[in-house]
C-alpha cells in the first residue's frame, strides 16, 4: 500500500484541491442534438393519424360521441411531444408547408434547428419512398 504525504504537494490547499469532486466540462455540442427513441416512437405513430387528429372537437361531435361511444382523440400528457406530434402529423401531410404558429410551438417546447432539420429531412424522406412505392 503505498503512502502519499498532502505536505509535498502544497499543503492543505493542495488535499482540498485533491479532495474536490471532478465535473466534467460542457460539451459545445449537446448530447441530443437528434431526437431520442421515444420521440422517434411519436413521429412513426404520427405517420398513420389523420389531420383531424390536430383539431378540437367540437360539442356536436363530442356528443355524438358520447352517445356512440367514441372517444375523442386527446392529446398527449407531455407538451413536448405534443408538439411533436402536431408538427410530425402536418409533416406527413403537408411536406415542407408547415404554418408557422406550429413551428413556433415545436422551438416553444424546447426541440432545436438541428431536430427540426433532422425531423424534416426524415419525414421527407418517408413521404418519397412511399410515393416511389406507390407508383411501382
Amino acid at each position: 500500500m503505498g503512502y502519499l504525504t498532502f505536505s509535498e504537494l502544497g499543503g492543505a490547499a493542495a488535499a482540498k484541491a485533491a479532495a474536490a469532486p471532478i465535473v466534467p466540462q460542457a460539451d459545445p455540442v449537446p448530447v441530443q442534438a437528434g431526437l431520442s427513441p421515444l420521440e422517434w416512437s411519436v413521429v412513426a405513430i404520427a405517420r398513420k393519424e389523420r389531420l383531424g387528429s390536430l383539431r378540437q372537437p367540437g360539442p356536436l361531435l363530442t356528443a355524438l360521441g358520447s352517445l356512440f361511444g367514441a372517444r375523442p382523440r386527446l392529446p398527449l400528457a407531455d407538451p413536448k411531444l405534443e408538439a411533436l406530434r402536431r408538427l410530425s402529423v402536418l409533416a406527413w401531410h403537408r411536406g415542407d408547408n408547415l404554418p408557422k404558429s406550429e413551428i413556433a410551438r415545436f422551438f416553444s417546447a424546447g426541440f432545436s434547428t438541428h431536430q427540426f432539420e433532422t425531423l424534416l429531412t426524415s419525414i421527407g424522406r418517408g413521404r418519397l419512398a412511399s410515393t416511389r412505392t406507390r407508383a411501382a
